[in-house]
């Protein structure tokens, strides 16, 4: 491995591994008050756009940038792709690769939260709300609808009138889901295509829950991507 400065930015499962692997300064984006925190060197907070990022860049003698932020951030990848080029610094976006319906899944995929609201009324009225808490706001305004929302940390208004909140941090098992569905009487679950390891989506599948499945951002054009730790690790190896 070469001896680089590498910033990873996005505190995901696969940034924290790749941190334990390699030595990189990450980058959180500071939105969860006790994040699970990675190997190293540890820096919190945004970076002030596409200039700041670039600053950032040049001033701490970046050499490589690994983005492994959430699928969904997409701003932050966004800036990343401007700013990569512009301090001239390598960059690779690690994403786990998303979700495939099988056999017994019934799914509904909508491009954009805005469509899972629209989707909702139609499938369900008692729904598990999985897509994080700064989504929430999108289905504020479904008065017909009863929500169970689970979040690492409590949502802020707006909120749907008639909402319970689970505060959790995963992994979940298939059997703890499928009682939390069981317990709650759930008819539909809306999630994010966020990737990686799925016992609520079993668990629905198992009780025959349709799901709404809202897609991910595209990525930035021409962008190199790698879909496991491993990949990201022989890319790395390659820039010396």
């Amino acid at each position: 491995m070469p001896d680089l400065r590498v910033l990873v930015l996005g505190g995901t499962t696969e940034g924290r591994a790749l941190a334990g692997r390699v030595p990189v300064i990450s980058s959180l984006a500071g939105r969860t008050s006790a994040p699970l925190l990675p190997a190293g060197e540890v820096r919190v907070g945004g970076f002030g756009g596409v200039d700041g990022l670039t600053r950032y860049l040049r001033d701490e003698r970046i050499q490589a940038v690994v983005d492994a932020t959430h699928p969904f951030a997409a701003t932050m990848t966004a800036h990343a792709a401007v700013a990569c080029p512009a301090a001239g610094v390598p960059l690779l976006v690690l994403r786990r690769p998303g979700w495939t319906a099988g056999p017994g899944d019934v799914w509904h995929r909508v491009p954009s939260l805005a469509a899972a609201a629209d989707a909702v009324p139609a499938l369900g009225e008692r729904v598990f709300l999985t897509t994080g808490r700064q989504s929430i706001a999108a289905f504020a305004a479904l008065d017909g609808c009863w929500f169970l929302s689970r979040s690492v940390e409590r949502p802020v208004p707006p909120m749907p009138r008639r909402v319970e909140v689970v505060l959790d941090r995963g992994p979940f098992s298939v059997e703890s889901e499928r009682e939390l569905l069981l317990s709650h009487r759930i008819d539909v679950l809306v999630t994010k295509d966020s990737g990686g390891t799925a016992a609520k989506l079993d668990a629905a599948r198992a009780l025959g829950i349709p799901v709404v499945m809202v897609d991910r951002p595209a990525l930035p054009a021409g962008v190199p991507t790698a879909a496991t730790v491993d990949d990201a690790v022989r890319w790395l190896g390659q820039l010396g």
